[in-house]
């Protein structure tokens, strides 16, 4: 940036002492013209002055260049930094902000606003510099031949200032409305496309086009609000130049006239007010670019200054033995108000099993999420292995934690990069992957696909069923063998034989693992040790399958209404 400032300055230094050579020339060729027979010598001053002129353009241009290649680039690594520490911050931000704020949202302010904040940094601040150094050379130069000329020229300068300081307020206000819409327009299209699937089973393209033209008729009407105000603004400006030029002419004319200055004076003076043009001009432009790129970092800012509210209070590395702990444990999520969980308390054993099991909405996952410290509770205490959970830094948990959530992601990425998603590359081996998708039950599936473990499976996942996701996920938690396992609902979209077989390998699996098995199904869970029965975020039934059976309460309603499904299905 400085190296760039001072090219800036040299170059437009040689760049405006170029021009009283042009004085020199006309000068010397009125002169000259007076001569009868002139000389060989009369030619070659003429060649001189020339001489001079292009070498003082050359280094002008040169070091033009030099702006550009100091400047421009600064821009763009500040950019690459600004776009990789947005990036950054995100990922720290915990799921309550991502629920409050939609992805497009996030894309656009990571995209479109940092590019705006980069033509400010860029272009603007290089044509503002090149303005003033500009100014600076070229009015020294004017005062020192006539000051009162000068003052003529400069006069139109103060009024196009006031202008400049009204239209900035009204294009600032109209960039942020720019953004916002191109913010709504980015979500609508990236949650259209990647609930494609829905949108053709509803036959809802229609609604969703007529939706998408209404957001971009009113993206257009605000854009062109702005353009217009910029569009006005370009052409007074050139007006006010143009008095400029006028006062050069009819003044520089009378003061020639008058023998107070020559006529090379008033070329050169054309020649000023010329090299004054362009960047007089990109005012309007530059004003735009500073407005936008505000509007943009004030955007930008309102994220990056978004605390998480979950952080960890130490960076030590812990090893995790497995033992969880809920003590009273009560949750209600923060943006709907719904009341999660009440008083949950309940041990599992270091390298033991939990099952829960409940209804829809009975605050089954809110426990899983809870363990991963995705929320916080509102009250109580959970611990592992004897300290609270609050202490330990997140990525030493997090990544002795495997999760098989409900609600299963996969990305745009071959089968064996998602299977092995949750571990280093350094771990990564084949064997391991096919081990992992042998013990989750989709290795037969695999192999049938045409290019095997190394099938894109597409956004989402979108190229595989429900039960090849869940199982995928298995396999992605499983792979890293982690000392506390979770798996939520993530047998769901199975068949029973499936299941079984499932449960089978993870049994072999889960030896000395602390593991919690969450379902709303009974044969999911049957098999555990111990299974907690949830009911409207309260622990309502505690025990084995059979002694739950016999208490006839919650769980034998459970397990008499699944009977009959299965009876009624077969």
């Amino acid at each position: 940036m400085l190296l760039g400032v001072l090219f800036v300055g040299i170059s437009n230094y040689f760049g405006v002492n170029a021009v009283p050579y042009i004085r020199l020339t006309i000068d010397y060729i009125k002169t000259a013209s007076t001569q009868n027979h002139p000389t060989s010598d009369s030619y070659h001053q003429l060649f001189i002055y020339g001489i001079y002129m292009l070498g003082y353009a050359a280094l002008s241009g040169f070091f033009l260049f030099m702006t550009r290649q100091t400047i421009i680039v600064m821009s763009r690594m500040i950019e690459y930094d600004l776009k990789n520490e947005i990036y950054d911050h995100y990922q720290k931000l915990d799921i309550s902000f991502y629920k409050r704020n939609n992805t497009g949202d996030l894309m656009n302010r990571i995209s479109e606003d940092v590019s705006k904040v980069r033509m400010y940094l860029g272009p603007a601040i290089m044509y503002i510099l090149n303005t003033s150094f500009l100014f600076y050379f070229t009015i020294t130069k004017m005062v020192t031949v006539d000051i009162k000329l000068t003052l003529f020229v400069l006069a139109p300068l103060p009024l196009l200032a006031i202008s400049i300081y009204f239209v900035s307020d009204m294009i600032n206000k109209k960039s942020t409305k720019v953004q916002e819409k191109l913010s709504e327009i980015t979500t609508l299209s990236q949650e259209s496309f990647s609930g494609i699937r829905v949108l053709k089973a509803y036959g809802r393209e229609k609604h969703f086009i007529k939706e998408f033209e209404g957001l971009s008729n009113n993206y257009k009407n605000i854009t062109m609000g702005l353009v217009k105000i910029e569009s006005l603004f370009q052409p007074f400006i050139v007006l006010l130049i143009g008095f400029s030029t006028l006062f050069t002419l009819y003044i520089g004319g009378t003061l020639a006239i008058k023998h107070q200055i020559t006529y090379g004076n008033i070329a050169e003076f054309m020649v000023y007010v010329n090299k004054l043009t362009w960047p007089i001009a990109s005012l309007g432009w530059v004003t735009s670019l500073i407005q936008r790129a505000a509007a943009s970092q004030t955007r930008i800012n309102e994220f990056l200054h978004t605390e998480p509210e979950i952080k960890s209070t130490t960076s030590s590395i812990k090893i995790i033995e497995g033992e969880i702990i809920f003590k009273n444990v009560s949750f209600t999520y923060p943006d709907t108000g719904i009341k999660a969980l009440k008083n949950v308390s309940f041990v599992i054993q270091k390298g033991h099993s939990l099952a829960i099991i409940g209804r829809t909405g009975s605050g089954k996952s809110t426990i899983a999420n809870l363990i991963c410290r995705l929320y916080e509770p509102d009250s109580g205490e959970i611990l592992i292995d004897g300290e609270n959970i609050n202490e330990i830094p997140l990525s030493s948990l997090r990544s002795q934690i495997g999760y098989a959530p409900q609600d299963v992601i996969l990305f745009s990425d071959t089968i064996t990069n998602n299977i092995a998603f949750s571990i280093d590359e350094d771990q990564q081996s084949k064997e391991a992957i096919i081990q992992a998708a042998q013990d989750a039950d989709i290795y037969s599936n695999i192999i049938e696909f045409k290019n095997q473990f190394e099938t894109i499976v597409g956004e989402r996942g979108i190229t595989l069923s429900g039960g090849q996701k869940q199982r995928i996920a298995i396999a992605r938690a499983i792979i890293k063998k982690p000392q506390i396992m979770i798996f939520d609902d993530c047998l769901s979209a199975v068949d029973t034989q499936t299941e079984e077989m499932i449960l089978g390998n993870l049994k072999k699996i889960m030896i000395s693992k602390t593991s919690l098995i969450i379902s709303h199904r009974i044969s999911t869970v049957k098999n555990a040790g111990n299974i907690i029965v949830l009911e409207k975020g309260e622990i309502v039934e505690y025990g084995n399958h059979q002694q739950l059976l016999e208490k006839q309460g919650t769980y034998f309603e459970l397990y008499k209404m699944q009977l009959l499904e299965e009876e009624k299905s077969a």
